[in-house]
């Protein structure tokens, strides 16, 4: 598992850990964000058009917009250095 600093601002708060899990021989990535109650699973697989597209309705329904295409962007990034 990795940890990853985000460090996103969500009005008065601020997110800071991304939990990252990598499970290679199932091919999928874990993502959690405990701090707003948001997790999914990211097959390998996914379009990163269609990942990203998915990634910010999710995440737009626990944060702010803006602080959902913050997320979106550096969650991307992350799995697909993975």
């Amino acid at each position: 598992m990795k940890i990853r600093k985000a460090n996103v601002h969500n009005e008065n708060e601020l997110i800071t850990n991304v939990y990252i899990y990598e499970n290679k021989q199932q091919e999928y990535s874990l993502i959690a964000i405990p701090e707003i109650e948001w997790s999914t699973i990211i097959p390998y697989e996914e379009e990163r058009v269609v990942l990203k597209e998915r990634l910010s309705d999710t995440l737009s329904k626990r944060v702010q917009q803006s602080a959902a295409e913050e997320l979106t962007n550096k969650i991307a990034h992350w799995v697909g250095e993975m």
